[in-house]
């Protein structure tokens, strides 16, 4: 399956195709929040009082919930399109820019030094930070909608995909249902 491309001026690093057009699931891994835990406490020694937030985000961060053995961090800084204060001591560290999205919350993706992660980079106060842990939260406590989640991630992942955000893309309308069952309001989401 792929989706409509994405602009590929976005790419800092060019984006590879999966192995085998294959998605990786793996059953819940007890050691993913210490590995958030790792990766949170060196993000904050690099970037001291500039990490507004840092935050465990995604599949991982839920309890019980099979998931792709990459952990999804939240970070928020003061300005995300703002670069020259956070993205240089970030690199010096081990965790280079992967992706820049200037049209989606300015939105910025990072890589870590030898943990698998998306360091997920935002502007306080966005929206997108809303959702996600809105999501992540009502699935940690709706063991209805984490289960209907996990059912769709692995019938999607018994598929073939080009890319990973195609597989990301699938998701969208069960992952749409269960924020509207959170209360999440579609118009919270849109980008200024």
């Amino acid at each position: 399956m792929t989706t409509p491309e994405r602009d590929p001026s976005i790419y800092v690093v060019p984006r590879k195709p999966l192995a085998g057009g294959k998605v990786v699931i793996v059953a819940y891994d007890p050691a993913w929040p210490g590995l958030f835990e790792r990766e949170a406490q060196r993000i904050r020694a690099v970037l001291g009082p500039r990490a507004l937030l840092v935050e465990h985000a995604g599949s991982t961060s839920v309890p019980g919930l099979a998931a792709k053995p990459r952990i999804d961090i939240i970070l928020a800084v003061a300005d995300s399109s703002d670069e020259a204060a956070y993205a240089l001591d970030l690199k010096a560290a081990g965790y280079p820019l992967t992706l820049r999205e200037p049209d989606w919350f300015e939105h910025r993706l990072f890589r870590g030094p030898n943990t698998d992660i998306n360091l997920h980079t935002f502007t306080i106060g966005s929206p997108e930070i809303d959702k996600m842990l809105r999501f992540r939260d009502w699935l940690r406590t709706h063991d209805d909608d984490r289960e209907l989640y996990e059912r769709a991630k692995l019938d999607l992942a018994a598929g073939t995909f080009e890319h990973m955000q195609d597989y990301a893309d699938a998701k969208t309308t069960v992952v749409n249902q269960i924020l509207g069952r959170a209360g999440w309001v579609a118009s919270e989401a849109s980008a200024t």
